[in-house]
């Protein structure tokens, strides 16, 4: 599933440029194809709840063969034929390379709140991601065949464009992987539910992505991605000041339009940017640019936010908590997450422990959750002012 999915955002946008080669054509075609990819943030958990609820939890890998089989019916009957006419080797040096980086990178930040953000492991484990970013940068330069060229990023517009989009998959997937939590263990939203109530954000993504390209070609990249950083930095914000029982018809979703609007006026203009700076034979190398800039902003994001979370969620429990005559092992697993907290509290031998309990893990768990949302707001914040300085608002050459 990963390699397929990997698959699919680089080949989908190579296409569009392929067969948009006029710049406010292609606008309009990368902002629908944004709003799509926002969108699904929403519609996504939304059917997954629907058939968690009904059926059992394979269905969710079961619901896409049909419609695997329909894309490939449809993309081999309607999708023209298009290619590199220098099509290149594949870079297994690279390919390693790239992904022992990524992946220790993450591991580090994941069991940082565990081992310590200062033991010598985590210290160790930080250098040496830093020793294979050299050596991966190093060997790209040098390689006839480069897995990533490495050159592109001399252009600011390639470079910043591609930053902003890391930035704002760090903020969204470091949101949704909070705001799933909160909705579910929180306030008690079942699976469906909890779906259902990021529906706003769909839709805020779903109607700023189309336009937000066309806007950057009015007034510039560099003004429309720093306000959709922006955007998305205010959103966290106040995300980060809501309480357990905030009203949803209010800050939530205030906090969740903000951050819609932002994606979308970051996404569509800067993946245009990225394009627009490249021949259209190397569309695919641009497309690479672009889904790995999304992958790699997301996956830290979730990590990041997630270890920010659980280096405060388990000390707070702890706090509140030591004077309940729990058991130990109770006192441990319930510091584990949130999720395993409320467990903990449903086995309590006492509907009063059971309660004080629940409460003990829902105010661990919202100063968790506001550290982590506004660690998230301060990245977007310095992002915006990173791609004001930074992003040129037009294209370097035509």
């Amino acid at each position: 599933m990963g390699v397929g999915a990997a698959a699919i955002f680089p080949a989908t946008l190579a296409i569009i440029i392929d067969i948009f080669r006029d710049p406010v054509e292609r606008a309009k075609a990368i902002g629908v194809w944004s709003a799509v990819s926002g969108m699904a943030v929403a519609f996504g958990p939304i059917s997954g709840g629907l058939l968690l609820e009904h059926f059992y939890w394979g269905s969710v890998f079961l619901i896409n063969l049909p419609f695997g089989i329909l894309a490939l019916v449809l993309g081999a009957i309607l999708i023209p034929s298009s290619k590199d006419p220098n099509p290149r080797g594949v870079d297994f040096p690279g390919f390693i390379l790239s992904i022992a980086m990524v992946g220790l990178l993450v591991y580090t930040v994941i069991e940082g709140p565990h081992r310590g953000w200062l033991s010598p492991i985590t210290l160790i484990s930080f250098a040496l991601t830093a020793v294979l970013l050299t050596i991966f940068v190093r060997y790209e330069l040098a390689a006839k065949e480069p897995l990533l060229d490495v050159r592109v990023f001399r252009n600011a517009r390639v470079s910043a464009a591609t930053g902003s989009i890391g930035i704002a998959f760090f903020v969204l997937f470091g949101f949704i992987f909070l705001v799933t939590q909160y909705f579910q263990f929180v306030r008690g939203y079942s699976t469906l539910s909890s779906g259902v109530h990021t529906l706003p954000f769909a839709f805020g993504a779903g109607i700023t992505a189309p336009i937000a390209a066309r806007l950057a070609l009015k007034f510039g990249t560099k003004r429309v991605v720093s306000m959709g950083l922006t955007n998305m930095g205010i959103g966290l914000t106040i995300m980060g000041f809501c309480g357990a029982q905030a009203a949803y018809w209010g800050p939530v979703v205030i906090g969740m339009l903000f951050l819609a609007s932002g994606l979308g006026l970051v996404t569509s203009p800067s993946t245009d940017a990225v394009m627009g700076e490249l021949p259209a034979e190397r569309a695919g190398v641009g497309s690479a640019i672009n889904d790995v800039s999304r992958e790699v902003g997301g996956t830290l994001g979730v990590a990041i936010s997630g270890s920010v979370f659980a280096s405060l969620y388990g000390p707070k429990l702890g706090e509140l908590i030591s004077n309940f005559n729990m058991p130990n092992e109770a006192v441990a697993i319930a510091k584990e997450s949130a999720g395993a907290g409320f467990v903990v509290a449903s086995k309590a031998p006492t509907a009063e422990a059971g309660e004080a309990i629940r409460g003990a893990v829902s105010e661990a768990f919202m100063h968790g959750f506001h550290a982590a949302t506004f660690t998230g707001a301060a990245v977007a914040f310095v992002g915006a002012m990173c791609a004001l300085k930074f992003l040129p608002s037009r294209r370097q050459h035509d």
